[in-house]
């Protein structure tokens, strides 16, 4: 199918300013839209700021934390999420030694609507200098807050002088772990969720009705680098299982997470893979994460991938991604069936597919889709839905 650009996508004017950049989109339960970002203040310094949509716009930005000893990065970018209490929590990265990838998860928890933020603090207490990033923030079924992320305490240090791997990690198995927080900040059900995953893919996670489901780019002994998917299930975390076995064979990280997104039992997964040749899939799942149909091929047959998807309430899901095109590219996004029939893909904006692009973002609220994403700033528009 080919793509259309429809009259219904509309550009909001950004609150982040010039050189801005890893845009992130929440939702929180009465309907209100965050946005959040990174501003580049300067002499090293950063600022992880956040507006909320008010009407066809953005309301004035505040600060949520600055500083001068950040990790910033076009993939592993900082993220925020309104739990069902109304509290607020934002993470970003923070320097932990000499290495280029030596660097902590570091949360701020707000409960006045992000007037004031509180003490940052590091959700893992392993101590290790080492990667620790690729966050996922969710509420739990208690609703209290729970992050999932990469963890590299196993693998050997690349700043310790040994070889490094093809990104500059070091040699190891990079882990995914989870833990949830409570309001007080105390650390509770930590847990390792797979010994061995792809070391610099984002994760993603949902919840279900049968509880939370996380998604990630596995690593096996024989490099499939093929997305998996961890399911809490009455109270504990399954074994990985492959959503797909795309037989994606590398010696090296793609940088090219999953994203899941869940209602009720209904599941859904957007990936992308290059196992035959460079391509986004869609899988759904009826019974919470525990089984998925075949993929479905979305993308218009150029696509670099880093995906967001939502579900919608008619079980059928809205995907985006960015596709290459002649001489640039677009920020795609298409509404897919389970049945796998789809609409017309819809270009929502003309953008480039450098890595200085990065990954767009998506989050819908009633009718209307909202989109993220970075040119030369971070950039907004808003669609209703197709």
């Amino acid at each position: 199918m080919s793509a259309t650009t429809l009259a219904q996508v509309r550009e909001m004017a950004s609150p982040a300013g010039a050189g801005s950049g890893q845009p992130n989109l929440t939702v929180s339960r009465d309907g209100k839209v965050y946005l959040s970002w990174i501003e580049r203040l300067g002499e090293g310094k950063f600022s992880l700021r956040f507006s909320v949509k008010e009407g066809d716009g953005w309301a004035a930005p505040r600060v949520i934390a600055e500083g001068s000893n950040w990790f910033v990065n076009w993939a592993d970018f900082p993220s925020m999420i309104a739990l069902p209490d109304g509290s607020l929590a934002a993470h970003w990265l923070v320097k932990s030694g000499p290495g280029t990838f030596d660097y902590d998860v570091t949360i701020s928890r707000s409960f006045n609507g992000g007037k004031t933020w509180g003490k940052p603090f590091v959700p893992h207490r392993d101590g290790v200098v080492t990667e620790h990033g690729f966050v996922s923030l969710f509420a739990a079924k208690d609703g209290q807050l729970v992050a999932v992320w990469l963890d590299g305490r196993e693998m050997t240090p690349a700043s310790s002088g040994n070889k490094k791997d093809d990104h500059g990690h070091g040699h190891g198995n990079m882990t995914l772990r989870y833990v949830k927080i409570k309001r007080d900040g105390a650390l509770t059900d930590e847990a390792k969720l797979d010994a061995r995953v792809c070391e610099c893919c984002q994760t993603s996670a949902a919840a279900t009705d049968n509880g939370a489901v996380v998604v990630y780019r596995d690593r096996s002994d024989e490099e499939l680098r093929d997305i998996s998917i961890v399911r809490l299930k009455v109270g504990k975390w399954t074994e990985p299982r492959s959503v797909h076995n795309d037989g994606w064979k590398l010696n090296g990280c793609p940088v090219n997470g999953p994203s899941v997104a869940a209602a009720g039992k209904r599941v859904a997964v957007a990936w992308f893979t290059a196992a035959d040749k460079p391509q986004v899939n869609l899988a759904f799942s009826a019974d919470s994460g525990e089984s998925f149909g075949n993929p479905i091929k979305i993308d218009d047959g150029n696509p670099v991938g880093r995906v967001e998807v939502l579900m919608l309430a008619d079980g059928s899901a809205i995907v985006c991604w960015l596709e290459k095109a002649t001489g640039s590219g677009s920020v795609r996004v298409r509404r897919v069936r389970p049945d796998g029939k789809m609409d017309s893909s819809i270009a929502v904006a003309p953008n480039g597919t450098a890595r200085s692009n990065g990954f767009p973002q998506m989050a819908l609220v009633g009718k209307t889709l909202v989109f993220a994403w970075t040119a030369s700033r971070v950039m907004t528009a808003t669609m209703q839905l197709p």
